[in-house]
């Protein structure tokens, strides 16, 4: 090799190099973080998150509801707006893209984490591990996308605000709910900053611990009720309810317009071919472990709110010996944080929400994995039912509210504490009250705004702008 050659080989290594120590993280002790999060104060008060207040120029929600609604299945949309027509806490659940529409215009230091993107509290509840444990988590990640941390608290509590006030306590009392929330999100982040990633990355908050932590005998039992009820939460139990045998084959029941068969000659070709790529997403030892089932049946099912209208499908398989596995196939649009926080690295939608749910849960589903259709829509994969559970609200008191508020607010802090950058957020937080407070007041404006939003929504079905469907409860 000539000195020319050597030269020119040196010197794309070094460049290589240079860009390689460029890209690396940059690592600073926890002190200099904190200190960090101490000088962003000064560009962005903490009391400056309490105001709430329109943006400059027209917002119309409903407009923005409309647009949300593009390539949804156009028959189903009526009923997401029945759902999300029942209280303004249901309008706040089915309307994750208003919200981010008006997050974005709220103050942010700049820090960004893995965000939930939807993080409303019947957003979180009782899972199985793959261990059989059961857990409490997040469990929605539909919207999930590397966003500024204070989108998702700052749902949360206006979430909480929201709920008080449809469970008809006083202001004050749902004011509370919300800065319990955010005083347990900001003291168990300072905990999770204190340890190392590893303890945080194995940290989880099972139900014994819940049964353990009451505060007195009412809610142990309480508690143990729920969790009981939980673990009888899995496929056996639903197969039969929504199965028949039909020419001595097992098929699901059609219960329109929340469940039935698509009128397509092609749809179970689809489907196997849809199963056959997710397969191909799974592990090693997973995929054998699917391909102990075959598949008997598919239909699309109606599920949730902001969900309603987009495609979801359930899968009814069985092994060898026939025990039954139900899985849902939950199609995944783009986040509706992506206009105001950026693209995903992830081409696939279905894959981002995987990502996301495996860096934000505590332990995710063994089935998790992700597919692209014929039809080019992306879809993510997991069982329909494995003791999957959220925590009844109708009418909750003052202080089951405050109670669940902490849980959630200690949840999403070790969520963010996976992902983001802990110890700057504390800092930046600080030990006393202001953000808790600060964020009170956000809560309860924006509750007043969930509201005036809902209003519009029963406007304008009453008017004849939107259908809506609202079903028997």
């Amino acid at each position: 090799m000539t000195n020319e050659k050597k030269k020119k080989t040196t010197s794309k290594t070094k460049g290589k190099a240079v860009k390689a120590a460029e890209s690396a993280p940059v690592f600073r002790s926890r002190g200099e973080r904190i200190g960090a999060g101490q000088l962003l104060r000064d560009s962005v008060p903490r009391d400056s998150h309490a105001a709430w207040t329109l943006s400059t120029g027209h917002r119309d929600p409903i407009a923005i509801l409309e647009k949300s609604n593009e390539d949804r299945l156009p028959e189903l949309v009526p009923i997401r707006y029945g759902r999300m027509l029942r209280s303004p806490f249901t309008f706040l659940r089915g309307s994750a893209a208003l919200m981010a529409h008006d997050l974005a215009t709220t103050p942010s230091i700049g820090i960004r984490v893995q965000a939930c993107g939807d993080c409303h509290l019947m957003n979180f509840g009782l899972f199985a591990t793959p261990e059989r444990n059961l857990v409490f988590d997040l469990n929605d990640f539909d919207e999930t996308l590397p966003a500024p941390w204070e989108w998702d608290i700052k749902r949360l509590a206006a979430s909480f605000a929201v709920a008080g006030r449809d469970a008809r306590l006083s202001d004050a009392q749902s004011r509370d709910g919300a800065v319990e929330c955010v005083c347990a999100y900001r003291e168990n982040l300072r905990e999770y900053s204190k340890m190392n990633p590893l303890e945080v990355w194995y940290s989880r908050l099972d139900a014994q611990t819940l049964i353990d932590t009451a505060p007195d005998e009412k809610v142990r039992k309480l508690r143990q009720q729920i969790t009981e009820k939980a673990r009888t939460r899995v496929v056996e139990s639903v197969f039969p309810k929504i199965a028949e045998q039909v020419a001595g084959r097992p098929r699901i029941v059609d219960q329109p317009p929340i469940l039935y068969h698509v009128a397509d000659p092609e749809f179970m070709d689809k489907v196997r071919e849809g199963l056959a790529e997710y397969r191909a997403t799974l592990s090693d030892e997973r995929r054998g472990l699917l391909d102990r089932y075959r598949l008997e049946d598919a239909a699309l099912k109606v599920v949730g709110i902001g969900s309603v209208g987009t495609r979801c499908l359930i899968a009814l398989m069985f092994s060898e010996e026939n025990h039954p596995l139900i899985l849902q196939l939950k199609e995944a649009r783009h986040s509706v944080l992506e206009p105001y926080a950026g693209k995903s690295q992830y081409e696939n939608q279905g894959q981002r929400v995987v990502m996301g749910q495996r860096l934000m849960q505590s332990s995710s589903d063994i089935f998790l994995g992700w597919a692209r259709g014929r039809s080019g829509h992306d879809f993510f994969i997991r069982q329909l039912r494995d003791m999957k559970m959220s925590v009844p609200i109708e009418g909750v008191s003052a202080a089951q509210l405050k109670r669940y508020a902490e849980l959630c607010g200690w949840t999403l802090a070790r969520a963010h504490a996976k992902s983001g950058d802990a110890a700057t957020i504390t800092g930046y937080l600080g030990k006393g009250d202001v953000f808790d407070e600060a964020l009170g007041d956000f809560a309860l404006a924006y509750a007043d705004q969930t509201q005036k939003d809902h209003a519009a929504l029963v406007e304008a079905v009453n008017s004849g702008r939107l259908e809506a469907l609202v079903e028997e409860e």
